[in-house]
């Protein structure tokens, strides 16, 4: 058997078992602490463990899918280290291969990890957490305020000290809501009136009404010819043009279809075409985050301190964390094109690896 196919079959089998130990380690302490978050949420109700329990491993993955490229970082620093530290980076130096092929191997992995994850464990992950938000949904004592885009429509509910308010509009154009219909009730949920508008500027917070009847609870039709009617909403177009359900409840396979729904009706897809660059991107991110961990492994001269490593591992994730959060946001607010958004925290974390990756290759 070809040398080089052993000793790539070898490298492939380590990384995917420090891979795999390293995702059960995070999996276990999301779940761990979801579980904590989840009891503390029921402590004041009369539920049994089973459900806090559930709620946490529904939740999880989907959690474990927004940390795996630092799964990935963790998993290749620890991959590399095992080589040096056990000399076999020695042994297979003198093979014929060099610093930069050892890389080869678990890059390709991480790219079809990325790949079956956006693909596969994705849609698992939305749809459970869809599940997640369903169950926890009927618990929820504090949904004052909710908003929902549907089919049907956009659907808001506010509620005081003094009414209930469900609004419904047909659809959105510009700042106004068209065929606007809002039903409310008093703090016993007893129907007062409903107030029906063919549109209403929502530029503000005090919406202004156009071509207004209220209908009163006994019947009563009145209509308004005056030409301003106001409507106080805690919602403006700002506010009604970003609204979204969690995105994470959403999967790969679905977002082209929801970019779509969303653009036909008026509503922002920036989020979402956020969301549909990021998965697009994750495989290379993966593949960027296995450079990375080349780099301040197999190029670095201090090998044999762990805690040189750990706070290195440590500092990295922060910073990239934040880094691709921040570049992200400006995407979602139109601050720089979405892709480039996206797509650029990749691209430089790529130019410094491949730097780093030169250096090491020539140890």
């Amino acid at each position: 058997m070809n040398r080089h196919f052993v000793i790539n079959k070898y490298l492939g089998k380590e990384f995917l078992k420090i891979t795999i130990v390293v995702t059960s380690i995070f999996f276990g302490l999301g779940l761990l602490m979801n579980l904590f978050e989840e009891i503390n949420f029921f402590k004041n109700l009369d539920v049994s463990f089973n459900t806090p329990l559930k709620l946490a491993l529904l939740f999880t993955p989907s959690l474990l899918y927004n940390f795996f490229p630092f799964v990935i970082l963790i998993s290749g620093m620890l991959f590399f280290l095992r080589l040096k530290k056990t000399d076999e980076l020695t042994a297979i130096n003198i093979s014929g291969k060099s610093n930069f092929s050892l890389i080869i191997i678990p890059s390709i992995l991480s790219i079809l990890l990325g790949i079956f994850f956006i693909t596969s464990i994705n849609p698992i992950a939305s749809f459970m957490t869809k599940k997640y938000e369903t169950i926890k949904g009927v618990y929820e004592e504090d949904l004052n305020y909710l908003a929902a885009i549907t089919q049907n429509g956009i659907w808001i509910r506010e509620k005081d000290l003094k009414k209930n308010t469900i609004i419904r509009a047909a659809s959105i154009e510009g700042n106004y809501l068209n065929e606007v219909t809002i039903y409310e009730f008093d703090e016993s949920n007893d129907f007062i009136r409903r107030i029906e508008a063919e549109s209403a500027d929502i530029s503000y917070l005090k919406w202004n009404l156009k071509n207004v009847k209220t209908v009163k609870s006994d019947g009563t039709i009145m209509r308004y010819d005056i030409e301003n009617v106001f409507y106080n909403s805690i919602y403006d177009i700002a506010k009604i043009k970003t609204l979204f359900s969690n995105l994470d409840t959403i999967s790969f396979w679905d977002i082209n279809k929801e970019i779509k729904f969303l653009e036909e009706r008026g509503y922002s897809s920036s989020e979402m075409k956020t969301k549909l660059q990021k998965n697009l991107s994750f495989p290379l991110f993966l593949l960027s985050m296995l450079l990375l961990s080349s780099v301040f492994t197999l190029g670095s001269s201090f090998g044999e301190n762990k805690w040189y490593h750990v706070f290195i591992t440590i500092i990295l994730s922060v910073i990239i964390f934040f880094f691709n959060d921040f570049s992200a946001a400006l995407g979602k607010t139109e601050k720089l094109p979405i892709a480039a958004a996206i797509w650029m925290p990749i691209f430089i974390l790529f130019i410094f690896s491949s730097i780093g990756i030169i250096h090491a290759n020539q140890k």
